[in-house]
Parts: structure tokens; sequence; C-alpha cells
């Protein structure tokens, strides 16, 4: 047991940070797994938004994989971090763009039996991970951070199920596309959340306060 003078969360210091990294282990298997069967499935069904949601779990692994290594660092190196997420979101706006104006150039209608499966397993494995971050929440940078890419992660799974549903009431490829551009926008949205997160951190500007009462400096 660690010797606790300063603030009455140090003595469970250790077994967090093993519960973070079971936690991000876990979440980290899920995203490489799902971001294969999604990679499959927008190849067999030509959907931009099936593609948006495989890169948005491809960015999600590499996340939870940098989580995991600076897990017990120091909150300036868990900021840094923090802001390298921002830019792995913003790196897969950028492919959803791209993919996006391919589409346009080159019109199709998505075959919505193979989105619809694949987005029913996506959002099932999307949930699970979440409700597995949901504890970790409002800790530190590091595993909020992680813990907001999950999040996106559901809305873009039920995104993809609407888009699917979409493709076969009209019988055309525009929802795709529309569904798509809404996950792209998402994605925008996130990097500049999670990147001004970091931005403070680094600034100083974030509190994480210790208990007031025990007149002692907080532990980070």
């Amino acid at each position: 047991m660690s010797d606790c003078r300063g603030c009455g969360k140090v003595v469970n210091v250790a077994s967090m940070q093993d519960s973070q990294r079971r936690t991000l282990k876990i979440v980290l298997a899920i995203n490489l797994a799902t971001f294969v069967m999604m990679m499959g499935a927008a190849w067999f069904s030509r959907s931009s938004s099936l593609l948006s949601g495989g890169l948005d779990n491809l960015g999600d692994a590499f996340t939870y994989a940098v989580s995991l290594a600076v897990v017990g660092s120091s909150l300036q190196m868990k900021a840094k971090v923090a802001f390298l997420k921002g830019l792995l979101i913003l790196g897969a706006a950028v492919a959803v763009a791209a993919q996006i104006a391919w589409r346009l150039n080159n019109p199709g209608v998505p075959v919505f039996e193979a989105m619809g499966v694949a987005g029913v397993l996506n959002l099932a494995a999307n949930a699970y991970c979440l409700w597995l971050l949901t504890p970790h929440r409002n800790g530190d940078i590091n595993l909020s951070s992680a813990w907001e890419c999950s999040r996106n992660d559901i809305y873009e799974g039920c995104a993809v199920l609407l888009a699917a549903i979409a493709v076969w009431v009209f019988g055309a490829g525009w929802p795709d596309l529309v569904i798509a551009s809404a996950l792209l926008l998402l994605f925008l949205r996130s990097a500049v959340r999670v990147m001004r997160g970091a931005l403070q951190e680094l600034r100083g500007t974030r509190c994480v306060p210790c208990q007031e009462e025990s007149g002692g400096p907080a532990v980070g």
C-alpha cells in the first residue's frame, strides 16, 4: 500500500492503472477486429459510410495503443499523446473526404445487405467498448480522450445502419454519401475537442483537484 499523506487517491493508483491497461487492451483488440471486418464489408458493398467506419476503427486502435503506452506517465506526456489522438481523428476525416470525392465521380449503389450486417456487428462491438471505458471517462486526459473516441463510434455505428436502411428504401447511393459526410463533420468536431483539451492540459488550465482538506499536493 502506498504511503498517503497528501491525497487519499494515491492508495489506489496502482490498481487504477492496472484497470486502465486491461480495459485499453480489450478495446484495442476489438477495434482491430472490427477494422478488418468493416474494410472487408466496405470493399464488398462499395459503401463510403462503411469505409469511414472502418478507418475510424483503425484510428481508434492507434488511439488505444498510444493510450496504453502512456498509462502511468506524467500529465504532460498524456496531454501530448491526446493531441496526437486528435490528429489521428483528423486524418480519418481527411481519408473520408477523399473517399466521398471519389464516389461523387464514380457513383454506384452499395449492397445494403452487407452494410446492414456489418453495421449491426460494428455497433454491438462499439457499444461494448464504450461500456468498458465509461467508468474511466472522468479520469485524466488520456482515458477521457479514449472515451471520446468510443462515444463517436456509437454515433458512427448508428449512422451506418441508417445509411443501409436508406439505401434499401431509396434504391440509390446518395444516402450512403450523405451519412459519410455527416460522419466527416463528426470526426472534425471530435478532433477539435480532443486537441483543445490537450492544449488546455499542456497550458495548465485543466485541473484535477485533490481533497482540499488534506492540505497536500495533488499527485499526477
